[in-house]
């Protein structure tokens, strides 16, 4: 693609300007991919020099330590106790207690049994007593997965706590050859109150995030490498194992599944059409809810107040309740074919087929989406745009200057230069809007070609309301409803990463400071 200078640019027209921009943003896409593989490259390399650095500071620290530092090697926080700084040795030790109880308890066992994920399901034994078979139930294959993965975050935080205490010894060492004074307990307190008072706040955040956020995350991912479904949910009927690759196989086969199309030709049709909505539910919002805000906010225009509440009160209702009621209102015999037929103002004579035909229902979760998101783009464009300089307008109108070119070249810009994060993360939250298409149209109607995938497949079906509907029922595929949720969240972070380093909002922050 051709590079224009700054002098050159300016003499295009206007088509010529547009056309290049746009060429250019799709342009610098393989670019945008191309660095995110260089830096995971650097990653990884960084990393790998960072570990190798790790051990030999730790070869180095036991080769030219003290008694004590060497001791601490076994016995986590003896080199603090016997150096005078006895809490931070107590928490150490009992640390190390606590995991060794673990592990020796049940820690050992859940990783021996990783895996296998279960040597011995359910069985039925004669039972004499009540002259029936009876079921005994033996290992439980989701709780060796769950604990098995808590087992490994813990080892890791062992390990990471152990290197902690082999640094804070080798420290100490440096101190003391200086001459200089430890730490004692009474200062240790001091500080978690004072000046590492936001790590005090911050541990209890980041333990909830570790457990309640990355831990499902990696028990999702593993899942997705194993069999488990309705028929095999690890202990009441089957255990589930390890299948490897195969269902990743499965997703992007080109197979006939159940003599409908292949699941790959039917995931390519629903990410298309999340694609398309996505881009559709940002910017139609985006740019009537700045156009609602500009009318509001107009001079001459009475009544701001009531029209923004007005606004503002769709907001307010829960979309579970409003939008079951508009899925209701579009049906057959809802009311808007009553009023429109026959036996209403009968401009039709048959009723609008909203939820029954694809291209009527996908058209119509938009423009119902259109009403939903004006207010919150009406709420957050105010602002902004009052904000804008006034004198800017002013310079422009004496300049002659229309009032399209006054938006074009002040009002969008400005805009689109403020909220261009919040356009990236409002496309990514419309990938994975469930509320809207769920409620309204339950993914339907149904894709009679995809009835052989999972999940009756609708026509306004998202990937998200799709993995949702894979994990219902008695033949419920939560391995394949895994693989869905890698490929969502490899999509939107592909998109998001790309998107967010090619934003003006990024790119040029000294501009509008």
């Amino acid at each position: 693609m051709k590079q224009y200078s700054d002098l050159e640019f300016l003499r295009l027209s206007k088509w010529q300007r547009f056309c290049y921009k746009f060429l250019a943003f799709f342009a610098a896409i393989p670019h945008a991919i191309a660095n995110f593989f260089i830096k995971i490259g650097k990653g990884i390399k960084t990393a790998f020099v960072k570990v190798v650095d790790e051990f030999r500071d730790i070869g180095l620290t036991f080769a030219h330590g003290d008694w004590k530092t060497k001791v601490s090697y076994l016995v986590m926080g003896f080199g603090n106790m016997a150096r005078g700084q006895v809490l931070r040795g107590i928490l150490f030790l009992l640390f190390e207690l606590v995991f060794i109880f673990y592990m020796v308890t049940t820690g050992g066992y859940w990783l021996s049994m990783l895996p296998s994920l279960g040597k011995q399901g359910p069985t039925k034994e004669y039972d004499p007593i009540y002259d029936t078979n009876v079921t005994t139930y033996h290992d439980n294959s989701f709780k060796i997965l769950l604990y098995g993965v808590l087992t490994i975050f813990f080892i890791v935080a062992f390990i990471y706590t152990w290197r902690l205490n082999v640094k804070q010894n080798k420290i100490m060492e440096g101190i003391l050859k200086k001459g200089g004074k430890l730490k004692r307990d009474k200062d240790d307190l001091r500080s978690m109150v004072d000046e590492n008072f936001y790590k005090t706040l911050l541990a209890l955040p980041l333990t909830g995030i570790l457990v309640f956020t990355v831990m499902p995350i990696v028990f999702m991912i593993l899942v997705a490498f194993t069999n488990y479904d309705g028929n095999h949910n690890g202990y009441s009927n089957a255990l589930f194992s390890w299948v490897g690759l195969q269902n990743f196989n499965t997703l992007f086969s080109w197979q006939s599944a159940g003599g409908g199309q292949s699941y790959s030709a039917t995931f390519g049709e629903i990410l298309t059409w999340t694609l398309i909505w996505a881009f559709l539910a940002t910017f139609t919002n985006y740019f009537l809810g700045m156009f609602v805000a500009m009318m509001i906010n107009k001079k001459g225009i009475r009544l701001k107040k009531m029209w923004r509440t007005i606004l503002v009160m769709t907001v307010a209702i829960p979309q579970f309740i409003s939008l079951l009621y508009v899925s209701k209102m579009f049906a057959r015999n809802g009311l808007i074919n009553l009023t429109l037929g026959p036996q209403g103002l009968g401009w039709i004579k048959e009723p609008l087929p909203f939820w029954e035909n694809a291209t009527w229902a996908r058209i119509t979760v938009i423009i119902i989406n259109i009403w939903i998101g004006i207010p919150y783009l009406m709420l957050i464009t105010t602002g902004i745009l009052m904000n804008i300089p006034a004198d800017l307008y002013e310079s422009a109108r004496i300049d002659g200057a229309n009032a399209w070119q006054q938006y074009r070249k002040i009002t969008l810009p400005y805009m689109l230069f403020i909220t261009g994060p919040y356009l990236l993360t409002s496309f990514t939250g419309n990938m994975n809007n469930f509320n809207v298409i769920y409620l309204l149209t339950g993914g339907g109607p149904t894709n009679s070609a995809a009835s052989g995938a999972a999940g009756s497949v609708g026509y306004t079906d998202l990937l998200i309301t799709w993995l949702f509907k894979i994990t219902q029922g008695t033949e419920a595929q939560y391995y394949l409803a895994s693989v869905v949720g890698i490929m969502v969240f490899v999509v939107v972070a592909l998109i998001s990463l790309v998107v967010y380093n090619v934003l003006p909002s990024i790119k040029n922050e000294e501009d509008y400071q």
